[in-house]
């Protein structure tokens, strides 16, 4: 029989970390702890760590639910009753601690060539900021060695975005450096199209959710007239199995971005990839601003679906009081060190 607890931590971000959604200083974390009562000496750890403004469980009674989980789990009610489908994030640390038991509680989920070594192709993560500190951003980035970069657009006036973007161009062509754009989205629906041709010019792989989840109608549209490829990120969450298929026939976007804190963990994860490949949608994985803890699960199912293009993995090192982790990400590839 499984024994459950879990501990509260609150991450600080080196710097305060900007969305369109607003301005992050802090996250916080809970891990999940189960062993067998027959051997406590071996524990697996999960996290669940809702992400404010966009997760579905970032809600003030997210705590008081998790309590009454473990209570429940403690008293031997199987996790299929707890009815956690509107809080994904207990979702995936339940299965991540499950998993990391299964394999001697030493922080591996699966079997992968990633704690073999062979690395993973990671973006550089540009945050938002004065254009000129985002420059600054994006030549630390290259200069490390990273071919894609990822940059959070929205929270500039739009010229100064487009500006950024000259810059960077003018010294980098597509060949040289891949960029991809989230917008969070940021862009209203009356000029989400003009501002998407505007963007074209500056070669761009792809750009994440340009306008505001849960308009199926308007973003069928844009995915069909938009020179850009659109990438599907905040439409998924939130999603129920059954819509997995009717959503991206519908919509019919080139990518979506698959975040397993958000989604519901590994399993909802790959049957949203199945989903995909059916349709012919590409998709690649990305954290959601998790600890080590959860980057080193995510980086692992990863690896273990042999990802060839970039992920959005390369998080670890946002925050000041991260747990020790066996990730090093360089050159533009995530590590794992034994």
């Amino acid at each position: 029989m499984l024994h459950y607890s879990y501990q509260k931590h609150n991450l600080k971000f080196k710097i305060p970390a900007r969305t369109s959604r607003g301005e992050m200083n802090d996250h916080a974390v809970f891990l999940i702890s189960c062993f067998d009562i027959k051997n406590n000496k071996i524990i697996g750890v999960g996290e669940a760590s809702p992400l404010p403004g966009l997760s579905i469980d970032d809600t003030p009674d997210f705590e008081n639910k998790l309590q009454n989980c473990i209570q429940l789990l403690n008293e031997k009610m199987p996790i299929e009753f707890l009815q956690l489908e509107k809080f994904p994030s207990i979702q995936f640390a339940l299965e991540t601690a499950h998993k990391d038991l299964n394999f001697g509680g030493n922080g591996k989920i699966v079997e992968s060539d990633f704690i073999n070594g062979k690395p993973i192709p990671i973006n550089g993560l540009v945050w938002m900021a004065e254009k000129n500190e985002m420059l600054k951003q994006v030549e630390e980035k290259i200069s490390k060695g990273y071919k894609c970069i990822k940059i959070k657009i929205g929270n500039l006036d739009f010229d100064d975005d487009c500006r950024m973007l000259e810059s960077i161009r003018k010294k980098y062509n597509s060949y040289k450096v891949e960029l991809r754009l989230d917008a969070n989205g940021a862009f209203k629906n009356d000029d989400s199209m003009q501002k998407l041709n505007t963007l074209f010019q500056f070669e761009i792989h792809s750009i994440e959710q340009p306008i505001k989840q849960g308009q199926w109608e308007l973003m069928e549209e844009i995915c069909a007239k938009s020179k850009i490829n659109i990438a599907l990120d905040e439409e998924l969450i939130g999603i129920e199995k059954i819509n997995f298929s009717k959503i991206l026939h519908y919509i019919k976007p080139k990518y979506i971005v698959l975040k397993p804190t958000l989604l519901g963990g590994f399993e909802l994860t790959k049957m949203w990839i199945d989903t995909a490949n059916k349709h012919e949608i590409n998709w690649w994985l990305t954290s959601a601003l998790e600890s080590n803890i959860g980057l080193n699960a995510i980086a692992q199912f990863a690896s273990s679906l042999h990802v060839n293009i970039p992920q959005g993995l390369g998080t670890g090192e946002l925050y000041e009081n991260n747990f020790p982790s066996k990730l090093v990400a360089t050159a533009g590839f995530l590590h794992y060190r034994n």
